[in-house]
């Protein structure tokens, strides 16, 4: 046998025997029943053996057997990913809110890379990119077919540096390029102001490890500014989830101690849990001392509307859940992305490690809100002409290889999404073909109003709402229907007066907070990926 052929025998006789070892292993440990997938393995060796031998330059091995392994992982769910050690700093950067990029969370959709949230204050926000927009290149690589994390790799880069995306725009059926400037990125995850006397605004960008610290200071100075405050907003528009121990906080922030906010369920013990509105559940290592034990009472028994939309995911959808589950909050808005699962950080090594989603997460009442999302109490647009790209927003259950809900067929829902998406679609081509060289330059120009601004329609209805004042309800009967589905027998919070005190659920043992590598990220709809 010729040199090079014995050592891909070799090669490919170790690749089995290894792979075949740590499945032993991890059956052993799991005490998983059932045979080895023997050919299967076998089959993963001569495809090795073949690439090393037959294809039409040299592999690296490493290169080789690492891509497999991302292969495998990323195969499972859209949120499950092999994080080598780049992405394994990367992720841990966007925990503690920090990163240099552009400032964008991002997915794939029809082989394009899908901008889910521009995070506020950053290159690509002041760029005017949006959600929904679609990146058909960087700079001048097209995106079709490249591997997501190529394409954050890409975007990434040294402050100070530029890159141009091409854009298209759905909603506008047009393409254009956008210039961006890379800089360090600090997310302020937790803003807040008083809108007028007795009204306060809070919003939350997303879920990082100083979340719940920031939170009770900007709740403790709204207190100071307001003490006779009559009603509070918690804006989760655009939060695309993060650090499950900052969604628990945040919710105990507003219900009883030690109510329940989120239960998780999958196959190992570690996964099978509760988690209440108590120190022991939201803890991390990034402060000492409880930061909501000062906290002034008021903020437990303020009237709340919580406002969501498409873009709400994750650790985002628990604290919705839970406060809507407890009649503690009214929710308005829009029927939220869907993400009930959550991944865990498991470190392989020093610098690498895989994120694998290991449960479903249920509201208090039990709910799986997976594909499916949080539907709103009182359906509102984002302006008051409606909105008219609704269908077109890409949830949790247009995704590939999306966990299905267990506890409710999705069949329907998504028959009648496809529907709708194909009528809007030729509507918007319809109404676009009919419009003047300057209402389509207008439009192009038009960029939607600031979150917490005066323009903002939703925060208007939700002020509305809490003074106990006609609110302007969503034109999409789509959504109209789903919400009066879900809230069927349900009653809603009063408006203008004190939620009645909600009962815990039955104490559990404390949850042991998760150690500093074990920290369970719920993740934005993409998992790490934010350039």
């Amino acid at each position: 046998m010729r040199p090079s052929l014995k050592n891909l025998t070799l090669i490919s006789a170790g690749l089995v025997t290894g792979v075949l070892a740590t499945l032993q292993f991890s059956a052993t440990a799991q005490n998983t029943p059932g045979p080895l997938p023997l050919e299967q393995l076998r089959l993963m060796a001569d495809i090795f053996g073949q690439i090393k031998r037959e294809y039409v330059e040299p592999v690296n091995d490493q290169k080789l057997l690492t891509e497999a392994i991302k292969g495998m992982v990323s195969s499972l769910d859209p949120h499950s990913a092999y994080l080598d050690k780049k992405d394994f700093n990367e992720l841990q950067e966007g925990t503690r809110g920090r990163f240099a990029g552009l400032g964008i969370e991002i997915s794939q959709e029809e082989g394009l890379v899908k901008v889910i949230n521009p995070i506020e204050d950053t290159p690509a926000f002041r760029a005017g990119i949006q959600p929904g927009d679609l990146i058909t290149r960087i700079d001048d690589k097209p995106v079709r077919g490249m591997p997501l994390e190529q394409a954050v790799k890409r975007m990434r880069g040294e402050p100070g540096t530029k890159v141009t995306l091409t854009i298209y725009r759905k909603s506008d059926e047009r393409t254009f390029p956008v210039t961006i400037t890379r800089a360090e990125i600090r997310v302020q995850s937790v803003k807040s102001k008083v809108l007028e006397p007795g009204y306060a605004w809070v919003r939350l960008t997303s879920f990082q490890e100083r979340t719940v610290p920031d939170l009770a200071r900007k709740l403790k100075e709204i207190a100071e500014k307001e003490p006779n405050l009559k009603g509070l907003v918690l804006d989760l528009r655009n939060n695309g989830g993060g650090v499950l121990q900052g969604a628990v906080g945040v919710s105990a922030a507003f219900l009883p101690d030690d109510a329940l906010v989120v239960s998780t369920n999958g196959q190992v013990p570690d996964a099978k849990r509760q988690y209440r509105a108590n120190y022991a559940n939201y803890r991390l290592s990034s402060f000492e001392d409880d930061p909501l034990r000062s906290l002034p009472p008021i903020f437990k028994t303020v009237p709340m509307v919580v406002l969501t939309n498409a873009y709400t995911a994750s650790a985002s959808e628990i604290v919705a859940g839970a406060l809507q589950d407890h009649k503690r909050a009214t929710i308005m808005g829009k029927t939220s992305f869907g993400k009930g699962s959550v991944q865990t950080v498991r470190p392989l090594s020093n610098d690498t490690g895989i994120k694998l989603t290991i449960a479903y997460y249920y509201t208090p009442s039990g709910k799986s809100i997976q594909a499916k999302g949080i539907r709103p109490d009182v359906p509102v647009d984002q302006s008051a002409e409606g909105d008219p790209d609704d269908a077109l927003i890409t949830r949790e259950i247009d995704t590939e290889r999306h966990l299905r809900n267990k506890q409710e067929s999705e069949e329907q829902e998504m028959t009648e999404r496809e529907q709708r998406r194909i009528e809007e679609l030729r509507r918007l081509e319809e109404e676009n073909a009919k419009k003047t060289p300057e209402e389509r330059e207008r439009d192009r120009k038009k960029r939607p109003p600031e979150l917490g601004s005066a323009d903002d329609f939703m925060l208007q209805q939700a002020i509305a709402q809490l003074k106990g004042q006609p609110v302007k309800r969503s034109k999409s009967a789509l959504e109209a229907m789903a919400t009066n589905d879900a809230n069927k027998g349900r009653r809603l919070p009063a408006a203008t007066t004190a939620p009645a005190k909600a009962t815990p659920a039955k104490p559990a043992a404390p949850a042991a907070p998760a150690s500093e590598p074990g920290i369970k990220p719920l993740g934005t709809p993409t998992g790490q990926n934010a350039p």
